[in-house]
């Protein structure tokens, strides 16, 4: 490609092999290259673009706000209507009453501001978090990263107690010394394993024994992508704390912690300014933000969501009966199929590349195709991906 030996000169790689795909642009589901060939997106920049690539809602809505203002002054300082307007919207839809939100500029920042939240309301200092949880990579975030191997180069961290994930038993460990429990409702990166039906239920009882803040990670599992507005609906259980992110500046960098007026009061006194940022809550991004959050109601994208992931997910288990997949899992349009080796998988994702069909392999578990596409997918985009994946898995199996 054009530029690829300026990527590998100019850009920090952060891995040996980075994909380079050089994009030239992209609409809806698709993506092109450099070369002209379109591809199917079942990526979706990771669980970003959940309105597609590009909305026209969300154009027009940049577009505006280009004519009025940028960067004004650091987040809670002056009056701005993006983040006003986004920020009713986002309270509105929250699962616990008189919610505010606290804008940042991405989901480990958003993290890192929650974690801030429930030590300081609970004047505690240990994190509960889980085995293969993926937080983000800043050092506070990073400490509840549930992959040994990607916190030790960077210890000593914060201290943290790591529990298995789906096992109540390990709960009794959640004790009165615990300010904070960290939870995603579905693992994104530790493989798309959905928690059982009793889990996330026990954990809220736990929290509300000791005193701990339960603090849900919706960075990939909010905003529609399971299925219902956020992933804890499933399970019918309300957090203390939420964080939110990709998904949420409909393809622009926004991030977001929101919880009850009690607790986000924390951040304002003993001392004031506990938090700050400068561009959390940028009107650009506030205002592509509301315009997907609307095309989400509107458009009603966690019934598509939920309708498109129950037939893709009967696919996915036809092939696991057919010998092709290990196993096949998740929620809505978060699905897992899982191969049965690293190498196997690898020639899956490289196969699905060339015939036209973006996936990619799970962080922390790389034998699992993680399948994130927007939730304004078609039918029809649905069954290409489909027999994409079904003609790529009957090849790597002969081969």
């Amino acid at each position: 490609m054009k530029h690829r030996d300026e990527f590998l000169k100019y850009l920090c790689q952060t891995s040996g092999e980075p994909d380079g795909l050089e994009v030239t642009s992209a609409e809806g589901s698709w993506i092109t290259d450099a070369a002209g060939k379109r591809y199917l997106d079942w990526l979706a920049g990771i669980s970003v673009c959940n309105v597609g690539h590009r909305h026209p809602a969300v154009l027009r809505a940049v577009r505006a706000q280009l004519d009025c203002y940028l960067h004004v002054m650091v987040y809670g300082e002056y009056v701005q209507v993006p983040q006003i307007e986004l920020a009713r919207l986002l309270c509105e839809l929250a699962p616990f009453s008189e919610a505010q939100v606290y804008f940042t500029s991405s989901g480990a920042e958003a993290v890192e501001g929650a974690l801030k939240v429930a030590r300081k309301h609970t004047r505690r200092s240990k994190i509960v978090a889980f085995e293969n949880s993926y937080h983000g990579d800043t050092l506070g975030a990073l400490s509840a990263m549930g992959k040994p191997e990607l916190r030790k180069p960077f210890e000593p961290l914060l201290e943290t107690e790591f529990l298995p994930f789906g096992q109540d038993q390990a709960l009794a460990q959640i004790d009165e010394r615990v300010a904070v429990v960290l939870v995603e409702p579905i693992q994104a990166e530790g493989g798309v394993r959905v928690p059982p039906e009793g889990f996330l239920p026990a954990v809220r009882r736990r929290c509300d024994q000791t005193g701990a803040l339960l603090i849900f990670d919706e960075v990939q599992t909010g905003l529609g992508r399971t299925g219902l507005c956020w992933g804890g609906e499933h399970w019918g259980v309300t957090p203390d704390l939420l964080v939110l992110a990709k998904a949420l500046g409909g393809g622009l960098p926004l991030g977001a912690f929101l919880g009850p007026r009690l607790i986000m009061a924390t951040l304002s006194k003993d001392p004031p300014l506990s938090h700050l940022t400068t561009f959390g809550g940028h009107p650009l991004c506030c205002a592509a933000g509301l315009a997907a959050l609307k095309v989400m109601q509107d458009q009603d994208l966690p019934r598509n969501a939920r309708e498109q992931g129950e037939i893709a997910l009967r696919a996915l288990m036809e092939l696991k009966a057919a010998g092709l997949i290990t196993d096949a899992r998740g929620r809505g349009l978060l699905l897992g199929m899982e191969l049965s080796s690293v190498q196997r998988a690898r020639s899956v994702v490289e196969g699905c590349h060339r015939a036209g069909l973006l996936v990619g392999s799970a962080l922390h578990d790389e034998r699992v195709l993680r399948l994130t596409p927007p939730l304004t997918m078609s039918h029809g985009e649905l069954v290409r991906g489909l027999d994409i994946l079904t003609a790529i898995l009957g090849e790597s199996r002969r081969t």
